[in-house]
């Protein structure tokens, strides 16, 4: 199996060097936007909740508002397959740019709906509708970006270059945490209920602009005879690689339900469970997640020395022995400094697969479908599996059983961690090896 053309094994001149790293910075950006929008939503939905499904009960509007959220996510099987075709027929860059053009529709939108006191039930189909553009976008922009920054990275150091996409995974985060803690330093709790929450959402629109216009100079990672393979972009291409599409369900099956866990439902965890306030949990979690932002290089780094297979197995045993005592110990701790401290050591630990989650699975596939490939996969088992992690969790809360969702959590790292033990290595059989 041949490498992609541009991870040449060569020694890379210092042009190469800054010329991928200007390719990396452009992607990024875009991913960054991509993902504030998509995540504060979540982080919102404490305030917006009773706008669009008033029933008077917490837990139930967040459970309304969680549920349109897993919806989102029911598009980005559609997004992986259709991004990702375009992606391996037409090439990354124009992907990339589709993707984060309707993320920015999506978001304006939400920001200037109507309430449910103003238009009644049509005011949750709309935001319904525009959730659904956003599920879609991003369902394309994971395989596209994961794709490119795995090809345009030096070979020997793609496990430390490839876990920058998820550093703007996280710093979208971490920009939506921080937005929502300065409104709460300047608005009192009525005007963020009745309309500064619109604010972020607006703020994500003016920023895929910006993205749009860095994007325009990503070089192509794809040359024309791959583009033009008559494989290229198409299922039945995809479907010759029946085990790394099985492997790469597998790994985002558990991986994406312990990252959604311990990041965007955290929050929620943390005052709904915990009893926290919404202030310190909010503040709590930006640390945590600027901490959690600077592992990724470390441990992508660290694939590249002990290798992906061996971080993977990693992750799936520490994740599946650790999460019921964690999430039982969190519930429970009284000192914010000791429960910050559990989250960093779990974020830690999830930091062994988020560093390389695009990279490990990019490197199961040839140049001709490797976009759809770790984009279509991905997105059917996020869809199902992260994208239900915040409804999953509130609604055992609910029952009185929350920690079901433990266990639940502790069975699908359990998968990865079987995945990872009989999985082909990448580092002697993948189409990125050196």
């Amino acid at each position: 199996m041949k490498a992609n053309a541009l991870a040449s094994d060569a020694m890379p001149t210092a042009a190469d060097t800054r010329r991928m790293i200007r390719a990396i910075v452009g992607a990024s950006a875009g991913n960054m936007v991509e993902w504030f929008d998509f995540f504060i939503y979540s982080f919102c939905s404490l305030y917006f909740a009773h706008a669009f499904f008033p029933s008077g009960n917490r837990t139930t509007e967040l459970l309304n508002t969680a549920g349109v959220f897993a919806t989102g996510f029911l598009m980005r099987p559609v997004g992986g397959w259709f991004f990702g075709r375009l992606a391996d027929r037409h090439g990354r860059r124009k992907a990339m740019l589709m993707s984060v053009l309707m993320m920015c529709g999506g978001s304006l939108a939400i920001a200037i709906l109507p309430t449910y006191a103003q238009i009644g039930a049509a005011a949750p189909l709309l935001l319904l509708a525009a959730r659904c553009v956003q599920g879609l976008s991003v369902g394309g922009e994971y395989g596209t970006s994961a794709t490119y920054m795995s090809e345009i990275a030096q070979s020997g150091r793609r496990g430390f270059f490839a876990s920058f996409q998820y550093v703007t995974v996280i710093s979208g985060q971490i920009a939506a945490l921080i937005v929502v803690v300065l409104l709460q330093q300047f608005l009192s709790h009525d005007e963020l209920v009745s309309w500064g929450w619109r604010i972020p959402f607006a703020l994500g629109a003016i920023g895929a602009i910006v993205a749009v216009y860095l994007r325009r100079s990503l070089e192509e990672t794809t040359t024309a005879r791959n583009r033009h393979n008559a494989e290229a972009g198409t299922l039945s291409g995809l479907f010759a690689h029946k085990r790394a599409v099985a492997t790469v369900i597998g790994f985002t099956a558990g991986g994406s339900l312990a990252f959604y866990t311990f990041t965007t439902y955290m929050q929620k965890y943390l005052v709904n469970s915990a009893g926290m306030s919404a202030k310190t949990a909010s503040g709590m979690m930006t640390v945590a997640l600027i901490v959690y932002m600077l592992m990724q290089p470390l441990f992508g780094a660290l694939s590249d020395r002990i290798g992906r297979k061996r971080s993977m197995i990693l992750f799936g045993v520490l994740a599946t022995f650790g999460t019921v005592p964690f999430l039982n110990a969190l519930r429970t701790v009284t000192n914010p400094y000791i429960a910050f401290a559990l989250i960093v050591v779990a974020l830690a630990v999830l930091s062994l697969y988020t560093s390389i989650s695009g990279l490990i699975k990019a490197e199961l596939f040839p140049p001709e479908v490797r976009a759809l490939g770790v984009g279509l996969p991905y997105a059917l088992a996020n869809a199902v599996f992260g994208g239900s992690a915040e409804y999953a969790a509130l609604s055992l809360k609910a029952q009185g059983v929350e920690s079901m969702f433990f266990w639940y959590v502790t069975a699908l790292c359990a998968i990865v961690t079987v995945v990872s033990f009989v999985m082909s290595d990448p580092a002697t059989e993948g189409y990125l090896r050196k």
